[in-house]
């Protein structure tokens, strides 16, 4: 039996005898796993990894053998998260599996060989498959569609080299039974999505390069001329996520030509997310919003900004009652957004669980922002009141400017106005709605009008470090953080929450180019530099938080916020921080240090800064973190320790991925890269080791090795909080 499951056991046993002791008669009965009901037994083995279900708990008595092999926890199998699982464990796990499971995930376990893969045939029962991730050839697929007759539900990655004439007889049969399919697109192609007749649910992403790793372009005319073409007569949810490049948006019109002609009568879900700030045209897109209007049942709709104009927005929601909504960076949109939701254009607005707002009041920051510009404390609280039941919120790329003016009872800040929403568990912010109001010094040194003079020699504000002064960070007067207590004390049970200041962008290369066009300098927003240590610890009003973002935030003196906010949210599970404080120094070093020292439960952990100093000790607070699994490090001009680092990944030895890009020579990265993938790769099959140059001219090339489950981690916040709960993976 592992140490996992002895330790559930042992603590099991430990809670039922302290239960039955009796008081009265000063007498105890012990009572151990086996005396329990079956009821309840099963209740605490629903709680075990299936490998240890499986391989270890089932060996432990006869009684436990049955109950592990029970239906109920053997329909539904996920291995994701498997990371310990090796290939001749998944393989024994499997033969056992075969005929029990109905719905199995390999989604994101990239490690496996394709000869365990294809063992997947032997599941006949199967009508929900993920293998997204999983190395797979289209024989390899052809292989285990063909063995699965019974399959619904399919997600995999098409890959170069995929070719859908490969497919036999019987794996075709299979596919065009299929109602929901998701394809990850490596390569320019249509996948399988011809072939599937019945499909009712199409997800689609898109991570094509527009380059090969030899410089070549790629491009998509070698499917102008395939006769199958997708027809998407019975579909009813379409998504589509696309990284940046002009091939995968070039591939995704290829996708929606049929729409131009015929759109699906019993279409509910059209989510369309393309990055960058000049997304591809597609004319039809207005006519797709009429159709979606006039059927009445829509429950999701995102649009790229150029898709849509107020007419055509206005003519999709009418009479409909949708559950999320994306408008990300559709300024144009805004006015008609709030009159559909709040003037009667949505037939029923309580239905509303999702909304992203992100960008949508958004100008260019080289134009005169107003006050129309900013989001309305008035407007949002009337949102809040139409649509009480949001669970996810994104405001980022907005901007709120609270006045020092008398405020009765809280009403007039932001905060107040968000805090209305009871049923939130994830918001995304700019950091400016966290203000308080401009102390003297930002009102003198920010708000003061320069003579006509002067303004034709104003220098414009530069991309990256602005100097910040001391005493920025000061409070205004009373409470500095008071419309922060009130959205915390409103929404206490918040399990995400995402802090962004103006001007973040990330030094990965991956969306680089698409977001630094559209993010305005550092140090352009006056509200957003009085965010400090005060509000980080008052964070600690959220016992429940899992997921923690904190990204551009300079008013971060000497990080003591952090260390007050994990001592209190103990479930922290995730922790982002970047470029917080002076980008110069990394003056909250220390705090840091402590914070690690208190997050027990911490997970994944994400630094970026650019002078981070992993040393010894950094390592070493690192180390409490028992049961991190992955971490990224991001720092132009950051050094590491590789003595230091070697030890940390000895004591956590549930790490699975250490990815750092920081200073230094290519030599020392690789050794040190060569040096942890030696050591540990045998005890921890799914090791992603990538230890790399910042600057190096090769980045981008390495960045694109990486498996895409591992990407997305480091590459993104969590700022797609657009993505509905009913359209998670499969």
């Amino acid at each position: 039996m592992s140490g996992t499951v002895r330790g559930i056991s042992e603590d099991m046993d430990r809670r039922i005898v302290q239960a039955v002791f009796d008081e009265d008669t000063m007498s105890s009965t012990s009572v151990g796993m086996s005396d329990l009901s079956d009821e309840i037994l099963l209740c605490i083995l629903r709680h075990v990894p299936v490998c240890d279900l499986v391989l270890n708990v089932a060996n432990v008595c006869h009684k436990l053998h049955t109950l592990c092999h029970d239906k109920t926890l053997l329909t539904n199998v996920s291995l994701s998260e498997e990371y310990l699982a090796d290939d001749l464990l998944v393989q024994r796990l499997l033969r056992q599996l075969a005929n029990q499971v109905q719905s199995l995930s390999l989604n994101g376990c990239y490690w496996l060989s394709g000869s365990t893969v294809e063992l997947l045939a032997r599941c006949r029962g199967v009508l929900h498959l993920d293998v997204t991730g999983c190395r797979l050839t289209s024989l390899r697929l052809s292989r285990i569609l063909s063995s699965l007759s019974l399959l619904r539900s399919l997600a995999f990655d098409v890959t170069p080299g995929f070719n859908s004439a490969q497919l036999s007889s019987e794996a075709v049969d299979t596919l065009s039974r299929l109602s929901e399919l998701r394809q990850t697109l490596l390569t320019p192609s249509y996948g399988v999505v011809p072939c599937c007749a019945q499909l009712r649910k199409l997800m689609l992403q898109f991570d094509i390069s527009d380059v090969t790793r030899e410089g070549i372009g790629i491009c998509c005319q070698l499917m102008m001329g395939q006769s199958s073409v997708p027809h998407y007569q019975q579909l009813e949810e379409f998504t589509a996520r696309l990284a940046p490049g002009e091939v995968n948006q070039t591939l995704l019109l290829l996708y929606l030509a049929v729409f131009s002609v015929h759109v699906p009568k019993r279409l509910r879900v059209f989510l369309v997310s393309i990055p960058g700030p000049n997304p591809a045209h597609w004319p039809a897109a207005p006519s797709l919003a009429q159709s979606l209007g006039q059927q009445g049942d829509l429950e999701a709709l995102q649009l790229p900004r150029s898709w849509l104009d107020s007419l055509s927005l206005k003519r999709a929601l009418e009479g409909n009652s949708p559950k999320h909504l994306s408008f990300s960076r559709c300024p144009t949109l805004w006015p008609q957004v709030f009159q559909s939701l709040l003037e009667g254009g949505v037939r029923d607005t309580k239905q509303l669980t999702s909304l992203n707002l992100s960008g949508i009041n958004k100008v260019l920051y080289s134009e005169c922002r107003s006050v129309e510009d900013q989001l309305v404390p008035a407007t949002m609280s009337q949102l809040a009141v139409g649509c009480p039941n949001i669970k996810q919120l994104n405001l980022m790329h907005t901007h709120y400017h609270h006045e020092n003016t008398p405020v009765v009872g809280g009403e007039t800040h932001l905060c107040a106005s968000l805090a209305k929403l009871t049923h939130l568990r994830s918001l995304t912010l700019p950091a400016c709605t966290l203000s308080d109001g401009l102390n003297k010094h930002q009102i003198s040194t920010n708000n003061t009008s320069p003579s006509a003079l002067f303004l034709g020699l104003k220098k414009t504000p530069r991309m990256g470090l602005q100097i910040y002064k001391p005493d920025s960070d000061s409070s205004v007067s009373g409470d500095s953080t008071s419309g922060l207590t009130l959205l915390l004390a409103g929404c206490p049970f918040l399990e995400t929450l995402e802090l962004i200041g103006p001007g973040f962008v990330s030094v990965l290369p991956r969306l680089e180019p698409c977001t630094r066009a559209t993010v305005e300098p550092r140090g352009m927003c006056a509200w957003a530099q009085g965010v400090g240590d005060a509000h980080l610890a008052a964070l600690e009003a959220l016992p429940r938080l899992r997921r923690l973002t904190l990204a551009g935030l300079p008013g971060v003196l000497k990080g003591t916020g952090l260390i007050q906010l994990t001592r209190h949210c103990k479930d922290l599970r995730v922790l982002s921080l970047a470029n917080m404080g002076s980008l110069k120094t990394m003056n909250y070093a220390p705090a840091l240090l402590d914070t690690l020292k208190q997050c027990t439960q911490l997970q994944e952990l994400r630094l970026e800064q650019p002078y981070l100093n992993a040393n010894a000790s950094f390592f070493e607070a690192l180390s409490c973190c028992s049961r991190l699994q992955r971490l990224c490090l991001i720092s132009r001009s950051g050094t590491f320790d590789p003595p230091s680092a070697e030890t940390f990944m000895e004591r956590c030895h549930h790490v699975i991925m250490c990815h750092m890009f920081m200073g230094g020579t290519l030599v020392a990265c690789r050794t040190l890269q060569k040096a942890l993938l030696d050591r540990f790769s045998v005890e921890r099959p799914a090791l992603s080791v990538v230890i790399y140059p910042l600057q190096h001219e090769d980045l981008p090339a390495v960045i694109r090795d990486i498996p895409l489950t591992l990407l997305d981690r480091i590459t993104l916040f969590q700022s797609h909080v657009a993505q509905p709960p009913h359209l998670s993976p499969l």
